[in-house]
Order: C-alpha cells, then structure tokens, then sequence
C-alpha cells in the first residue's frame, strides 16, 4: 500500500507530548485534516498501534504552525486533541503543555528567527485567540534544550521556556463569568463556571466526598465519580453558552481542596473523560484566576489582599505547578494582565510521518 510522507517534528512540550507540523504540509478544510489527523496519531484504537499516539490523552495530541498575520504575533499556534478510543478530533481546546514547544518548534521549522542568548516569540492560539510570549533558550541563536529547569511529571531537567499568557479572559465565551453568576448550583453541587485560558468548570472535591488528594489512577476507577460529574460538566456547558459539550474536552472540569505540601491549594484537573496525570497549564491560570477573583467557589483558599504579583501554587497529583499572576481587582471585578508559567520541552523525533495515500489523495 502506498504512503504518503507528512514532515513533522515530534516533541515533548511540558507534561505532554505530540507532532508539531507546519501547517502549510497539511489539508486546510478540516474534514481532511481530521482523517490526516487520526491516520497519524492511530486514533480509534486504544494503544494507538498504528500511529504514533501513546494511548492517553496526553500523549495524542497535534500543534500545527504557521507565520501569523495577527499585528501582535508572529506564530498561529492551532491545536488538535485528538482521541486516543474513538476515531474523532476536537478543535475546540487549546494545550499549554503542546505550547511550551511551539516556539522551539517554530524556530526549528524556520518559521521564527533565533536571537543570541534568548529568543522571544509571539504566538497567537487560533483556538482561543489567546495571546502568548514564549522566552526559548538559544545560546549562539541555536535552541538548545539541556538545561536545569524542572517541572513535575518529567524525569531530570531541561532549558527552562517561560510563556507569558496576556488577554485571557473570556478565551472561548468572552466572559470571566460566561452564565453571569459567580457561583451555582448544577445538580445539587455548587459550581463555578470561569473562562480564562480554558473553560472550566471548578468544584471542591468535598462535595463528591473526595479528598482532593486522590491520585489520578484511583480517581478514573471511580466510575461513581465520572457519572456524577459529567452530566454537571454538560449541563455548565450549556449554560456558559458552549451547546452540547458531551462529544467535546470543553469545558474542562476541576476540583479544589486544602493543601498539604505548602502551596495554595490542592487542585484535580479532568480532560474530562480521565484525570490528568498533572495539572494541565491553561487549566492551571483559569483556577487560579478562580482563586483570585472575589465571590467563587474557591473563596477562602487565599488572601485576596495581599496585592499583585502573586504566585499561585497548585498542588497536584505529581508534585506542583506555580503561576505568576498580575492583576487588580477593581470594585469587586477581577482583571487579569498577565500569567507566566515556566514549562520545558524536548525534541524527539525530526523528519516524515507517514500515512496511507488513500487518507488524503
């Protein structure tokens, strides 16, 4: 059977890992680039044998690159979660994660030009329309990706990738507050429904009777739990104006508790069909925001006072995550200037994916 050669980077960026392609080397219309997408990453099987996905969702996941013409970036950033079970994917969300390695990515492909010492690029996430500064290590206008960053969830160290997230709010609804209220009630459970970076939707894991320290194993054999949850999760979704949800990742659905290790609070992040093995960086500036916003769910997890910056450690199942967070709040309104996250990356593989000719003529 004849193939067809798609050229591709394959990286690790943050606690993720996926293709990264210049976009220009796929279809445009999307119906194509769904069956490229699921030829590629061997979705509709759960081991994803024939394709170079690694079974979980964090492991079957497409960046695809472009030089932008938005008047602030200069990188498109499109992102595909593709399924890992079923042969579908979703261009809703988007992944800080896949992101920390749009901007080695960019300048690897040639798309972005390497400075000496630090390279700073603008990326525009067609997703969201979020605005994002990746700062890449390029010692000799070179990326290079040995360094002595850590990040929880990946073995040893890297060069550290700082990504400046800015107008976040109301990513995909275009509202802090997508249903107008601060805090509800979905099926007995009292909720927040919040828009920043990702939609979510934010409880405190002790009204399922959890602890909120669970591990991410011990969460997805809750089944008990998943049924609870996701009807919530499609019931939000349709109140923060996203239609049916239950085919989509979007809203995202967290939980929050005490913390244990010191940081501000222990959070649970649901991509949503399995917990994540960490917490997912989009997911991590939308529940600080809910932390820092007066009169949500997670009131009393922080001192609102204390004055901007702010760092913001969540606790999950791994270790931690910290966000650096610039804001003010205004006569009860919360507004956000910008969230740094430091992530690292790791380039795999550099050369042709291939799939069967017949997938795309």
């Amino acid at each position: 059977m004849s193939q067809r050669a798609i050229p591709a980077i394959v990286m690790r960026g943050g606690t993720s890992r996926g293709p990264y392609f210049n976009a220009a080397d796929l279809p445009e219309d999307r119906e194509s680039l769904a069956r490229v997408l699921i030829a590629v990453m061997g979705a509709g099987a759960p081991l994803q044998l024939d394709g170079i996905g690694g079974g979980a969702p964090t492991t079957s996941k497409v960046a695809m690159l472009s030089r932008s013409n938005h008047d602030w970036a200069e990188i498109d950033y499109f992102f595909a979660q593709v399924h890992a079970t079923e042969a579908s994917v979703d261009f809703t969300p988007s992944c800080g994660n896949i992101l920390a390695g749009v901007g080695p990515a960019a300048i690897e492909m040639g798309l972005a030009e390497a400075g000496s010492g630090e390279t700073k690029v603008r990326i525009h996430n067609v997703n969201t329309g979020a605005l994002i500064e990746a700062v890449v290590q390029t010692p000799g206008a070179t990326v290079t990706y040995e360094g002595d960053a850590r990040i929880y969830g990946v073995p040893g160290t890297a060069a550290p990738i700082l990504l400046n997230f800015m107008h976040v709010i109301g990513s995909k609804t275009g509202k802090l507050f997508p249903t107008g209220q601060r805090i509800e009630e979905i099926d007995a459970i009292a909720v927040t429904c919040i828009d920043v970076a990702m939609p979510m939707v934010i409880a405190r894991a002790e009204s399922f009777g959890l602890s909120g320290h669970e591990s991410a194993q011990e969460l997805d054999d809750n089944r008990a739990f998943y049924a609870r949850m996701e009807p919530i999760r499609c019931e939000a979704g349709k109140r923060m104006g996203l239609g049916d949800v239950s085919e989509s990742v979007v809203p995202k659905f967290g939980l929050l508790a005490p913390p244990v290790s010191g940081g501000t609070v222990a959070g649970r992040y649901f991509m949503p069909w399995a917990a994540h093995p960490t917490f997912a960086v989009t997911g991590s500036i939308c529940t600080g925001a809910c932390l820092l916003a007066p009169g949500t769910i997670a009131d009393g997890f922080i001192d609102k006072t204390d004055g901007s910056p702010t760092t913001i450690i969540i606790e999950h199942p791994q270790g931690e995550i910290e966000v650096i967070f610039d804001y003010a709040i205004q006569d009860g309104d919360f507004e956000l200037r910008s969230a740094g996250v430091l992530r690292t990356a790791r380039k795999l593989i550099s050369g042709n994916l291939f799939i069967p000719a017949g997938v795309w003529p």
